[in-house]
């Protein structure tokens, strides 16, 4: 007697899918998203982007001064005011475009650090360098370098020196002719390099860096706010160029609140290094934490 071949009896609602099957199905789901993924999500290796093995010279020391000039201006206190001690690592990474991505760690220490104490701190960023354009774009996230609370007094008392002035500040040339500040001026010199900090950050690219070498007028003005509202005057250091560049600053501060910048520099500038006017809580594309 000859068996016949019985034919599979259909799936029923509610009865597992057969393996093989399932699995073609998630193979085609998973093809489908890669395949729907936007470009340039990954990291830069998978998106046009290549380690640079030979980096050009300077530039990790480039790219962390240009992290702490955005890192001040967006901290907002003058008490806290950071510079670059050493860079301990980083890579950089090019694309066709000759735009550099740099991941760095660095140390820093306090702009004034107190005699005797030794005041470091370590920062971990990403810099990215559009060419020949100038305001990287900019995530940092560093160790507290002094606690909070000593912070907020410090600035405050800063703040307090200011609103009790009787007679409003009108100060010519900081530092003096012999390389001299006052001790009575260095709050003064410090709220304007904390006002530069972000015209410098703003003008830096990967081959242009700028300090702030003289304050060459203060002028403070009488509101009816809370905030400190002065103008002044800075020469700013072109490093590449060996260039003095003269920028007129108004700034607008109050302790724990955004600064408020506007500047003009003059200089022959491109579109997109003409005057600024800035808050801190309006800068988008870049990130800080951990302050």
């Amino acid at each position: 007697m000859q068996l016949r071949r019985q034919p599979l009896p259909a799936p029923q609602p509610g009865d597992p899918y057969p393996a093989a099957p399932l699995l073609a199905l998630l193979l085609l789901l998973a093809l489908q998203g890669a395949a729907a993924a936007p470009a340039g999500s990954g990291e830069p290796e998978d998106s046009g982007w290549r380690q640079d093995a030979e980096l050009p010279r300077g530039l990790l020391s480039q790219a962390a001064r240009a992290a702490l000039h955005f890192f001040n201006f967006r901290a907002s206190s003058p008490s806290a005011l950071r510079v670059l001690a050493e860079v301990q690592e980083g890579r950089a990474w090019i694309n066709q475009k000759k735009e550099y991505k740099v991941d760095l760690v660095f140390t820093t220490e306090l702009y004034n650090p107190e005699e005797g104490k030794e005041h470091l701190g370590k920062c971990s960023a990403r810099v990215f360098f559009r060419n020949e354009k100038p305001r990287p774009a900019i995530n940092i996230t560093c160790t507290r370098l002094i606690e909070k609370k000593t912070r907020q007094e410090e600035d405050y008392q800063l703040y307090k020196y200011m609103k009790q002035l009787k007679n409003l500040l009108d100060v010519v040339s900081i530092p003096d002719s012999h390389g001299h500040i006052d001790p009575s001026l260095r709050p003064i010199w410090d709220l304007a390099f904390l006002g530069s900090s972000y015209v410098m950050w703003e003008k830096t690219t990967q081959f242009l860096h700028y300090y702030m070498a003289q304050l060459s007028s203060v002028k403070q003005w009488k509101t009816n706010e809370d905030a400190i509202d002065f103008d002044y005057t800075v020469l700013l250091h072109e490093f590449s160029t060996q260039e003095m560049i003269p920028c007129h600053i108004h700034l607008v501060w109050y302790p724990g609140k955004p600064l408020k910048v506007k500047y003009h520099c003059q200089e022959l500038q491109t579109p997109e290094e003409a005057s600024g006017t800035e808050e801190a809580s309006a800068v988008a594309p870049t990130e800080l934490s951990n302050f």
